[in-house]
């Protein structure tokens, strides 16, 4: 049976003499594996290595304090907990990994801990199978992005799973490396570059999470076999913002999660054969922007609600499939009819107008969406078509938005994508319509002369 050590430790005044703190230190090079220490309150030097298995357990929130160099807490052996502590002061050198916890061992337990002023928050170098939980992170804030770590960096680490934590003020919320099979649920992560940020790393499942008010919702790069469902990416605006960037993945599933108010809720770029169902992507100025080299990607029953633009596709075609089993997707932007009454539209849904193709391959026409001018463009198009434009159509848009039950408690989505661009449509009507004629007389103009 392993031994308990209740180690009551505080400063203490008395007549003028004053008691120290026994070194935590000395404590665990003391313990032998398997013992349990009981820490109470007030503030413990730091660098601390646990290099044995024992129960590190703080009793009212003690601190462990670094000495602003190098690493607060470094977990190296295996089967170790350490729990209910404050953990603060790591040194500044990204190269040396400086954080408030590094693991360096398996089937560890991290939970329930503070860890604030730190480069890294919680660094997993080569660690199986440990479980990281309801630990709330705030990095050190640096207005250059470059110089934060990562608030949960993971690094060649596979079978982890981390539920429950909050993070802050770092660089990327987690970063994950040449880690397989990680589990990441119910975590928020805000404030931050990218709130997850994915590179080589496969079979992976996020789930009933919450990716807000960052640059970007998530970054998934160069991996297979995402798993996603039931998370929330909304409100990431900044440069070059996105909700989540598909960069080169492959075999995805993306489930019933709510991509809202960003700057594009998602862009893929070398992105194949994934499905996309049962999400909302709503109130993004660009609900999806796509390169022609992400093709054979499905989406079926996903509602596109209130979207400046549906689709900014740059290229030609990409052979998305936008139906399956029977079952397009809503589009609050469709204008058809159901007369036959099967909860389908009878025409196509056309995803790209005149004006979001020219929109495509000019980014600075974005400034004219939603103008007077652009909605006459595209209504003139219809009847009038100057140019072949690409072939991106819902053949079965659905009449009636998709009741997900299961989606998370969800962001509200209150306004119309109209009202939040009817101030600037007024101030550039006219260079709008200018666009406009001249759009118009140099189409006909290279009609006439061939």
């Amino acid at each position: 049976m392993n031994r308990l050590r209740n180690i009551l430790v505080a400063a203490v005044v008395t007549h003028a003499t004053v008691f120290s703190q026994p070194n935590l230190q000395s404590l665990i090079n003391g313990a032998s594996r398997g013992d349990t220490i009981l820490v109470t309150p007030g503030t413990y030097h730091g660098n601390l290595v646990l290099d044995k298995p024992l129960v590190l357990r703080g009793l009212g929130n003690p601190v462990v304090r670094g000495d602003s160099s190098g690493i607060v807490i470094t977990i190296a052996a295996d089967s170790c907990t350490v729990e209910g502590f404050t953990i603060e002061r790591s040194g500044d050198n990204l190269m040396h990994e400086d954080a408030g916890v590094l693991i360096k061992s398996n089937h560890n337990t991290l939970r329930g801990n503070n860890l604030r002023d730190v480069l890294f928050g919680i660094y997993l170098f080569e660690a199986d199978s440990n479980l990281v939980e309801g630990n709330t992170i705030v990095g050190r804030w640096k207005p250059d992005l470059g110089q934060r770590g990562s608030g949960i960096h993971i690094w060649n680490s596979h079978h982890n799973s981390f539920i429950g934590n909050s993070i802050t003020e770092a660089r990327d919320g987690f970063y994950i490396q040449y880690a397989h099979h990680t589990l990441i649920e119910r975590n928020e992560a805000f404030g931050l570059r990218y709130g997850v940020h994915y590179m080589y790393a496969d079979s992976n499942t996020f789930t009933r999470n919450r990716f807000t008010d960052n640059v970007a919702g998530a970054a998934i790069m160069y991996s297979r076999g995402i798993r996603m469902r039931h998370n929330i990416f909304s409100h990431n605006r900044g440069f070059a913002s996105f909700g989540i960037l598909f960069q080169d993945c492959h075999g995805m599933i993306a489930d019933s999660n709510v991509v809202s108010d960003n700057v594009v809720g998602m862009f893929f770029e070398s992105t194949t054969m994934n499905l996309f169902r049962h999400n909302i992507i709503a109130q993004n100025d660009v609900a999806l922007q796509m390169f022609q080299n992400s093709v054979q990607n499905t989406f079926t029953e996903n509602n596109f609600i209130d979207n400046l633009s549906p689709l900014l596709l740059v290229g030609k075609h990409t052979g998305t499939r936008w139906s399956s089993n029977g079952r397009g997707n809503y589009w609050s932007a469709y204008k058809g009819y159901d007369v036959d009454g099967d909860g389908m539209g009878d025409v196509p849904m056309k995803i790209q107008n005149t004006f979001q193709y020219l929109e495509g391959r000019n980014a600075n026409l974005r400034l004219y969406l939603y103008s007077p001018a652009s909605q006459a463009l595209a209504a003139a198009a219809e009847a009038f078509p100057l140019m072949a434009i690409n072939s991106e159509m819902d053949d079965l848009p659905l009449m009636t938005p998709v009741l997900l039950t299961s989606l998370p408690a969800v962001v509200t989505l209150t306004q119309s994508a109209a009202p939040r661009t009817a101030a600037i449509s007024w101030i550039t009507l006219p260079l709008a319509g200018a666009l406009l004629l001249g759009f118009i007389y140099h189409s006909i103009r290279r009609r006439g002369l061939r």
